[in-house]
């Protein structure tokens, strides 16, 4: 079985020992690595190539957010998962604008925190429930209703159907099954669909999806 190699970046040890511990006991994840701050998670990052990057936002030298933007940049297709204590808009927004494909409290359960990970890992995204009403209201109210306005036109047939199923929580490679195409295609789709919107999230593709009625609300 292909283990998901992942990243703890966290600078509370005690935290990061307990979260390393846990994760390593499924047999599908394994940590391998650690940082405890920010610039230090971006070098880890470039060094040991992992799957998935579990980051928190506040950490010394480079906050989180400004690491998810140096990670993304440098590997566009390393899946990010933010963990930590901030439940506000500004936070998750400013994360998920930074590239996060997922976004975890501490507090929500260990459960919940394997969900994410598996989740994102499969190519999907995760937002932790006590802030996912909050988030797709945000963007319906600023970055989906910018976006709404030439809808007619504006995506292919197919750009459509694939943001509908993104939506609706499908992952690329359930989408790539169900519509017949390659999962790179998938991502193309996905991609320009995002780009033609001005859209710099999957939450907004989906509260776009959601203001223009692909899927209900």
């Amino acid at each position: 079985m292909y283990k998901q190699r992942i990243l703890l970046a966290e600078d509370h040890a005690v935290l990061r020992t307990g979260m390393r511990t846990l994760l390593n006991l499924e047999p599908d994840l394994e940590v391998v690595g650690e940082a405890d701050d920010g610039l230090q998670a971006v070098a880890q990052a470039k060094e040991l190539q992992p799957d998935l990057v579990l980051i928190d936002l506040s950490m010394p030298l480079m906050n989180g957010t400004e690491a998810i933007r140096h990670l993304k940049r440098r590997d566009p297709h390393v899946k990010i998962i933010v963990m930590t204590v901030h439940k506000s808009d500004e936070h998750v927004r400013a994360a998920l604008d930074a590239g996060a494909d997922g976004y975890i409290l501490k507090d929500d359960s260990h459960p919940d925190l394997l969900t994410a990970i598996r989740r994102v890992a499969s190519g999907g995204t995760y937002l932790s429930p006590r802030i996912c009403g909050m988030v797709v209201g945000g963007y319906l109210a600023t970055e989906a209703t910018t976006a709404a306005a030439p809808t007619e036109g504006m995506l292919t047939s197919r750009e459509r159907e694939v943001v509908k199923l993104v939506a609706e929580g499908y992952k690329n490679r359930e989408i790539a099954d169900l519509l017949f195409i390659s999962v790179k295609t998938v991502e193309k789709h996905r991609a320009n669909a995002m780009h033609k919107l001005n859209l710099s999230s999957v939450v907004g593709l989906i509260a776009y999806a959601i203001d223009n009625g692909l899927v209900s609300r």
